[in-house]
């Protein structure tokens, strides 16, 4: 069924004014549901979670919803699910607690690829625990990870590799799984920045072979904050410093004090809001997110090559480069004059009003004419 752009559009608030956005690295625009979700938490009864007052009810539904909708939206467990204020902020604190194991002589590897979000926590940790930090290069050429320079940089002594599946400036989306398994067969964790890949694809953390993946939904509509996922049973292994009387449970003991229930009702209305893009789509969540993003791709790609290929749960988001260097996670718009892509966008070079992108999603734009998917 086809995207009923007039219809998703009149959900954003933020439209009205006829402006377009091009601040990627600060979020997407917020449909009404996601504002009214955290406003509906605020006003209720609210209080620590329990199982008897109905401010304890709700503030204990409030991380179960949450926990649900992330396992759906990224295909873990929900007790695999870690709330955090932002994915930079889980990245250090997961650097600190993985470090905890590591020794001189050990060893991490990192990418040029990546933002420094998933590059500083890492080598922080490492000189504090004397581990040595090795790389894997851009090949200039492609803009690809140059994986010979990975696989000279993993040996027996590397305990973590960390790299993007998805550049915040190129766009490049790296071999993942092929990256997963030479690191798993080293006996390394992968950690996985999946802040700008999350927004563009349908994310199933076990096929990727992250052992550990974070994304933010304020990237894909939702509020500021963090998410990482991980298998419960990995989680059960790290011990992080907390306070005494914190529980020791998984997931809660990593969520440090009381959580903002608020904003986790609002993260949660983003993956209803995302699985409801398409009305047409039916089954459970995650079959739904499925359809309504794979209708979404289906609109976001230049109308010359939508029969190009099959669309599917594994291609969406993608769209050729147009120097040819490759796929790039960015979404067009419809008509196919979008640039390269990543998160750096500017409106400098346009002029006026413009029909530009707000945010990953070619439907989401302001009105009037000029250039398009530019982002």
């Amino acid at each position: 069924m086809a995207i009923d752009l007039t219809a998703l559009r009149a959900h954003f608030p933020s439209l009205r004014d006829g402006l377009a956005f091009f601040d990627g690295p600060g979020g997407t625009q917020t449909p009404r549901p996601v504002a009214h979700a955290i406003a509906a938490t605020l006003s209720a009864p609210l209080s620590n979670r329990g199982a008897v007052s109905p401010s304890e009810l709700n503030a204990e539904r409030a991380v179960a919803d949450f926990r649900a909708a992330y396992a759906d939206l990224l295909a873990v467990p929900a007790r695999g699910v870690v709330h955090g204020r932002s994915a930079t902020q889980l990245t250090y604190d997961f650097s600190r607690h993985l470090a905890k194991d590591w020794a001189p002589g050990d060893e991490i590897v990192l990418s040029r690829l990546d933002h420094d979000c998933n590059v500083r926590p890492w080598i922080q940790a490492a000189e504090r625990a004397g581990v040595t930090v090795r790389w894997i290069e851009i090949d200039a050429g492609t803009t690809e990870l140059d994986l010979a320079s990975y696989e000279r940089a993993l040996s027996s002594r590397t305990r973590l590799v960390a790299v993007t599946a998805a550049s915040n400036v190129l766009g490049t989306k790296p071999p993942l799984r092929r990256i997963a398994d030479l690191a798993h067969e080293a006996g390394a964790l992968v950690y996985v920045d999946g802040v700008h890949y999350a927004a563009h694809a349908l994310v199933d953390v076990p096929a990727l072979g992250a052992d550990l993946f974070v994304c933010s939904p304020y990237k894909f509509l939702g509020p500021h904050c963090g998410v990482l996922a991980a298998a419960p049973e990995l989680l059960e292994t790290l011990r992080p410093d907390k306070l005494l009387p914190s529980t020791d449970a998984v997931p809660e003991r990593f969520e440090f004090g009381t959580l903002p229930y608020e904003t986790l009702a609002g993260a949660t209305a983003a993956v209803d809001f995302l699985a409801a893009l398409d009305p047409a789509a039916e089954g459970t969540r995650r079959e739904r997110l499925a359809h309504s993003l794979a209708s979404l791709h289906e609109h976001g790609r230049p109308p010359h090559d939508r029969q190009a290929e099959p669309v599917g749960p594994e291609s969406l988001g993608r769209l050729k480069n147009a120097g040819g260097a490759g796929d790039t996670d960015v979404t067009a718009a419809a008509d196919g004059h979008g640039a390269s892509g990543g998160e750096v966008g500017t409106s400098g070079s346009l002029g006026g009003r413009c029909d530009a992108v707000i945010g990953p999603w070619p439907w989401v734009r302001g009105p009037g004419p000029g250039p398009r998917g530019i982002w």
